[in-house]
């Protein structure tokens, strides 16, 4: 199979914040933690690619509400996806940061494109789905 190198860039804090995490755990390189992070990454979003039929649950979202333009983008793509939203609940963390957590319930193929559009912008630090069948 064999091994393919790739760069990757991250913001200081988020690196120190990595490393931090690698040596409390024990991970014996940056590389070994990278790889499992994209494997999380990969299973969550691979599951909910596969899903369908009418599903409901929450989307969660960390972003950085200081980066120009992304609060209006974000309630833009919220407004054009409002037939699967529920509620939103927004949280103010900080001078920078919202939280903001989105009950959704729907064709979970709507729900996806919601997913995508919003967890593709730039200052969306974490986003996360957790869904369920109905």
């Amino acid at each position: 199979m064999g091994i393919v190198r790739v760069g990757v860039t991250f913001p200081p804090d988020l690196l120190k914040d990595f490393d931090d995490i690698i040596a409390k755990t024990g991970y014996e390189n940056r590389s070994k933690a990278v790889q499992d992070a994209v494997r999380l990454f990969v299973s969550e979003r691979k599951w909910l690619q596969d899903e369908k039929g009418v599903q409901a649950g929450v989307l969660v979202m960390l972003y950085d509400h200081e980066i120009k333009g992304l609060e209006n983008e974000l309630t833009h793509i919220q407004h054009h996806h409002s037939n699967v939203i529920c509620s939103t609940m927004h949280i103010h963390l900080n001078e920078r940061d919202c939280l903001e957590a989105i009950a959704v319930k729907g064709d979970v193929e709507e729900i996806k494109k919601l997913s995508n559009e919003l967890s593709a912008q730039k200052g969306v630090k974490i986003f996360k789905t957790t869904l369920m069948a109905m």
